[in-house]
Parts: C-alpha cells; structure tokens; sequence
C-alpha cells in the first residue's frame, strides 16, 4: 500500500503557462552578458513561481534565447513550467518553451 501512494506522488505532473518579460529583466545589463542574464532570470523566475530551488533549462529554451546571439535576447517569451511534486513536498522542475515561441 505504501508503494502505491509513492508512485501516485512522483507521478503528479504540474504544468502552468506563464509569460516572461525577458526585456525588463535585462535591461541596462551589457552587450555580452544580457544572454547569460537571461538564462539566470528565467531560472530565478521558474524556482520562484513553482517554490522549488531545483529548476533546470530545457535545451528548445536554452536554443530559442540564444538563437539571436549573446546581445539579441527575445523581449517576452511564453512558455510552460513543468514540475513533479513527489510526496516530501520537493519539486523537480523543467521549463519548457511553447510552440508558439519556437516559431519566431
């Protein structure tokens, strides 16, 4: 019966959509480095909005933010966080970018 419960707690799959004012986040941050900073304001962004310290880029985002080169960075982008919820209340979350932003 314990087992049971364990598998139903590690399957639990949460998912919410949010959009990410990359602009905002950046601004004023230099040439070099406004690629790097976003990929750090979107991890701070999920662990904040999902409560877990344990958050990891999927590489479709990781690609999609850089796809511009290190000073070009998207302004908004929308995509959903993905976290399991396992039965000690610890998440485990990845990010993952929506279709939608994939396509521009």
């Amino acid at each position: 019966m314990a087992n049971d419960k364990k598998r139903q707690a590690i399957s639990q799959v949460v998912t919410r959509e949010y959009t990410i004012n990359l602009h905002k986040r950046i601004h004023g941050i230099g040439f070099k480095r406004r690629a790097p900073r976003a990929v750090k304001e979107i991890k701070k962004f999920a662990e904040k909005m999902m409560g877990t310290p344990d958050v990891r880029i999927d590489t479709r985002l990781n690609k999609h933010v850089w796809h511009k080169g290190v000073k070009n960075v998207p302004s908004e982008y929308e995509s959903g966080l993905q976290g399991s919820v396992t039965k000690m209340k610890t998440q485990s979350t990845s990010y993952t970018p929506s279709s939608q932003s994939l396509k521009e």
